[in-house]
């Protein structure tokens, strides 16, 4: 029973060539496991709350502030520092003038200071005009939010793109496995054709067991970079490396017209674009630093004093409090807020450059994508009629070396031609899927 079971099992495999248990995995399914477990999406996800909270913290600058504070002391005597309170001496003529207002008269030799004092106060300061200090400051951030948003949007078209660079690379392999191992079978059938017609010439003989030995050497090459580009998308997309795959969507046979419009605007360039307001901005907000600011505040205080610190608030302490307006204006910095502004000026007028540069070479990558997507498309019915004739032309020659009539050596020329067209065809959609890829990649 074991013996049938397996019996089934191996006819199984080599009809269908796929694990009874593998993993079905479309190319979108693949995208979008790669997008998830990507670590650079992440980092940009983190990037826009970073840049979030910037914003929280330039937008506080825009509110009040209040401060309080509170303080005790407690007074020590030099000479005596353990003395609870302390009295000082007055010169006769000043007690007693003192004597006149508080003494009825009679002059006052000492007077005795309270060591215990408690002191708390509140500030409140709300900026009204700051001349465009907090303003540029905060459409600074701003600018750095959509930075970090369109920042996302690049990376990922990056993953993305490098997500179906794996799939269809993977999926390469495994046709190029297939294809080895067809290339592979038709030397064997051939010298098994050669052996079966009686005493084998041993010159085709020896040229069939070189072919192969060469072809199998092919296909345990194609078998590992098959394993390997497996393992890799495996890896990006959080499956297990012991699972089985099935790739599901298949090399298209035909490929639709390219509909790309002229190159107008890219992510990157909205990037740079916002990076220079952010900079520019920046700069006005550092410039700014030299004007004044106009802010309303208000401050209430309370103190108190006793001999010990419990007679504190045994008695109303004294009271104090203001309001009104207070206008701050910066006299010398010593340059410091024209060099910050002179420096992040700088900084717009780089990238300025580096978006100048970027529509060029972005322009031309576009084009170059678009124009590689035409030219092989055009070609590809070409390609695929001169691999159909290879393809005759190799059944011909095996027709003609089972009757004896050409030798191993034009039949081994033939087959590797057939083989060569095979995968130039087979390169040729990776090509194309790929330029297609990229003109998703850079375009708007």
């Amino acid at each position: 029973m074991r013996k049938c079971m397996g019996f089934f099992f191996a006819i199984f495999m080599a009809v269908f060539g796929t694990p009874l248990f593998a993993m079905d995995l479309s190319l979108d399914e693949a995208v979008s496991k790669i997008l998830a477990e990507s670590q650079d999406m992440k980092k940009a996800d983190a990037n826009i709350k970073k840049a979030e909270a910037s914003l929280d913290a330039a937008n506080a600058n825009r509110w009040f502030k209040l401060e309080g504070s509170a303080s005790y002391m407690n007074m020590v005597d030099v000479k005596e520092p353990f003395s609870s309170s302390a009295k000082v001496t007055l010169p006769p003529q000043l007690g007693g003038i003192i004597g006149q207002y508080i003494n009825n008269g009679n002059p006052v030799s000492e007077i005795e200071m309270p060591d215990n004092i408690f002191t708390a106060g509140l500030t409140f300061t709300q900026p009204i005009y700051t001349f465009g200090k907090i303003g540029n400051a905060v459409d600074s951030v701003r600018s750095a939010i959509k930075m970090s948003e369109t920042n996302k949007e690049m990376v990922m078209r990056e993953v993305r793109y490098s997500a179906v660079d794996l799939y269809w690379t993977a999926k390469m392999a495994d046709e190029i496995v297939k294809l080895s191992e067809q290339d592979l079978k038709s030397a064997q059938n051939a010298r098994r054709n050669l052996t079966s017609a009686g005493r084998a010439n041993r010159g085709n003989l020896v040229k069939i067991e070189s072919d192969i030995a060469t072809k199998e050497i092919n296909l345990s090459d194609a078998k590992f970079n098959r394993d390997t580009a497996y393992r890799m998308l495996k890896i990006l997309a959080g499956i297990d490396v012991d699972e089985e795959l099935n790739l599901t969507t298949d090399f298209p046979k035909q490929f639709a017209n390219l509909d790309a419009k002229k190159l107008s605007n890219t992510p990157e360039w909205d990037l740079l674009n916002q990076q220079i307001r952010m900079y520019e901005k920046s700069a006005r907000s550092k410039r700014a630093g030299a004007l004044p600011t106009l802010a309303a505040t208000a401050s209430y205080s309370y103190s108190s004093m006793g001999r010990a610190a419990d007679e504190l608030f045994d008695k109303e302490g004294q009271q104090s409090a203001y309001w009104g307006l207070a206008f701050q204006m910066p006299i010398f910095s010593g340059g410091v807020n024209s060099a910050n502004a002179t420096i992040e000026a700088m900084n717009a007028e780089a990238v300025r450059q580096d978006l100048d540069k970027s529509k060029k070479i972005t322009t031309e990558k576009y084009n170059t994508a678009i124009q590689q997507y035409n030219h092989l498309r055009g070609n590809l019915a070409t390609l695929q009629n001169a691999r159909d004739l290879a393809a005759r032309a190799y059944s011909f020659s095996q027709q003609r070396f089972i009757a004896g009539q050409t030798s191993a050596i034009e039949l081994a020329e033939v087959s590797s031609g057939l083989y060569q067209l095979d995968m130039a065809l087979l390169n040729s959609k990776y090509k194309i899927l790929m330029a297609a890829e990229s003109v998703k990649k850079l375009g708007e």
